[in-house]
């Protein structure tokens, strides 16, 4: 994005084209873009059927994600932020995911459901994951977590819920089913019962510090300022596992986070146990490669996964980070360089980018 001069931004030939196109109202442009407007504050559709504001009114932004790190709020009127049905992409992603939900327990592969929607597997591939962000063999996986999650939470047997969530019932399967859960299918099926967790609260340079982890890896990392809220953060997004004070690897792990937070470790690559949908995971491997004293904005993220559009979606994903620091979504700022959003506080995501800096 270009940036501001004395609060006007230099025109480019595609604002140009923007502009007219708005003016039109023409509907080849209706997702291409958003149309700002400096004196109201909103971003519109370019196909709205609000009236048109002054030419050095108008701002135009790629995504609607650039238009609310700048300041602009959606308009109500064309809903800029909701997704286009009247989009093919988006239709044919619908098709897609309806295809897949009614054969969530057979093996589909991506010819038979081009086949099927009549495209090519290149074609819906492609347009598969600029939609939403994941291919269509990742919704298939997502889809029949779902279903052995259901089938084990009403009360199923783990053979059976493996079976009817179209699973097989080689071992190899039923680790990828673990490793998806956080856990095993038989211990999920007891609601988390069977989970046990591990936590350390101590001091750091941004307060009370509290990291919690399984035998599998840290499962979450809070900041804050009392203890007792820390713990009741952790007992009520873990309500149904067995949470106690220390554990095997707690101090250890704790040192090297602290260690990181004084600048003494830059690379923390430690293991982590959460729970994620498969384009929470990609947001999160993302971020674990912003090298240490860098950043990058939500649409630079968006673009290293391959889906330009989904700036939001990875803003979504860094808020619902449970392991803060080892998942550094402190390191993912607006496209304007400023800081959006941070679930412990934007005075201590600005620290830590400040501790951050050579």
């Amino acid at each position: 994005m270009t940036t501001a001069t004395n609060g006007k931004h230099p025109e480019t030939p595609t604002d140009e084209v923007w502009w007219q196109a708005s003016v039109d109202r023409d509907e080849r442009f209706r997702n291409l873009f958003v149309l700002a407007v400096r004196t109201t504050g909103i971003y519109c559709r370019p196909t709205c059927p609000a009236r048109r504001p002054k030419r050095e009114n108008a701002r135009f932004f790629a995504t609607p994600e650039e238009a609310r790190d700048a300041g602009f709020r959606a308009c109500l009127r064309c809903k800029p932020d909701e997704i286009d049905a009247a989009d093919p992409a988006v239709a044919l992603a619908q098709r897609a995911c309806q295809y897949i939900d009614d054969h969530v327990d057979e093996s589909v592969t991506l010819a038979e459901l081009g086949k099927a929607l009549d495209v090519s597997p290149f074609h819906l591939q492609r347009t598969f994951k600029r939609v939403t962000g994941i291919t269509p063999n990742d919704y298939l996986r997502a889809r029949r977590l779902a279903a052995l999650k259901g089938g084990l939470q009403d009360g199923d047997s783990v053979l059976s819920s493996l079976y009817s969530a179209g699973y097989g019932s080689s071992s190899r399967v039923y680790e990828q089913a673990s490793a998806a859960l956080g856990m095993t299918p038989a211990t999920f099926r007891k609601g988390g019962a069977g989970m046990t967790i591990g936590y350390e609260i101590a001091d750091c340079p941004l307060g009370r510090l509290l990291v919690a982890a399984t035998e599998r890896g840290v499962c979450a990392v809070y900041l804050g300022d009392a203890d007792n809220e820390l713990t009741a953060i952790l007992r009520s997004e873990f309500s149904k596992a067995e949470i106690s004070e220390g554990g095997p690897e707690m101090t250890s792990t704790v040192a090297v986070i602290l260690a990181h937070l004084e600048g003494d470790q830059p690379s923390l690559d430690l293991p982590l146990d959460v729970q994620a949908t498969a384009f929470q995971r990609r947001v999160w491997d993302e971020l674990r490669r912003i090298p240490y004293g860098e950043q990058r904005t939500y649409q630079q993220i968006a673009e290293a996964l391959g889906r330009p559009t989904s700036a939001r979606a990875v803003g979504r994903a860094c808020a619902s980070n449970p392991a803060s620091i080892v998942i550094p979504c402190h390191r993912a700022v607006g496209s304007d360089g400023k800081l959006h959003g941070y679930r412990w506080g934007i005075d201590r995501k600005r620290k830590l980018l400040d501790r951050e800096r050579p």
